[in-house]
């Protein structure tokens, strides 16, 4: 039988420029939702700024042909733009399309907090992303990316047609709530790639649970950088592909700050 796709709604899909002290430093194709949380944890992950103080503020302008994120920022940050500037205009939440040069693949990462958390607050926190997904339920063509305390509580969640912009803009509204990342952990819907590990290093999350499998990059680079990370977490199963002892049955107490 074949569906005319009038059951769902369409997801809204618009070119965003992230535009920094008057630079453009990328055009992205994303949701037009939480865009402020986009900016900030965009800002962050690429190691434009190293805390929400260098961000001064932020216009929101809405264009005919797609939106503008003007950011106001401090004048350190605007002296790597200059050095790390590129343009990508391209593919849904492109990660990486437009990078000027090789170098810039792989930023300079801090260590992640060692993180323990329980299998079942794990579990608890995936069965309850979908109902808090607004878009996909009325789309079914976004991703999300979740913030779960250590009992699997589900405290902040973003979507966005590409899997990238949707944990900026979680990490977005953690650093701008003060969340504690030593308190908690990352879910997603999609594969953990390469960039999706390496955006939780750079929020300094120690946990990321993932959906689907990551990359051999990807295991590789949480490794590297101290963070726990499990695969295919699906019903009550779970690969654990780093750091299988911070995975554990019982409850883990929570750690200090």
């Amino acid at each position: 039988m074949t569906s005319l796709g009038t059951e769902l709604a369409l997801a809204e899909e618009v070119p965003v420029a992230l535009v920094f002290n008057g630079i453009t430093h990328a055009v992205m194709m994303a949701s037009p939702s939480d865009l402020e949380d986009f900016a900030l944890g965009f800002a962050f992950t690429e190691g434009l700024i190293e805390n929400p103080s260098q961000l001064f503020g932020i216009d929101v302008i809405y264009q005919t042909n797609g939106i503008e994120l003007q950011l106001e920022v401090a004048a350190q940050t605007e002296a790597r733009l200059k050095e790390r500037r590129r343009s990508m205009a391209g593919r849904t939440g492109c990660g990486l399309c437009g990078a000027d040069s090789l170098d810039q693949v792989k930023l300079a990462l801090p260590q992640a907090p060692e993180v323990h958390i329980a299998i079942d607050a794990m579990h608890r926190a995936h069965a309850h992303m979908r109902s808090q997904q607004p878009l996909k339920l009325q789309t079914g063509a976004t991703h999300a990316a979740a913030w779960s305390d250590l009992d699997g509580h589900i405290t902040h969640l973003r979507e966005d047609v590409g899997r990238h912009n949707a944990l900026d803009k979680l990490i977005g509204a953690l650093l701008k709530a003060g969340v504690n990342r030593a308190q908690g952990f990352v879910c997603i819907t999609s594969r953990a790639s390469f960039e999706m590990v390496q955006k939780t290093v750079m929020a300094g999350a120690g946990v990321l649970t993932a959906v689907s499998a990551p990359t051999r990059l990807a295991v590789d680079l949480a490794q590297q950088h101290n963070l726990a990370l499990a695969g295919l977490v699906r019903g009550q199963s779970f690969t654990a592909y780093s750091y299988p002892s911070r995975l554990t049955t019982l409850q883990p107490l929570a750690l200090q700050a």
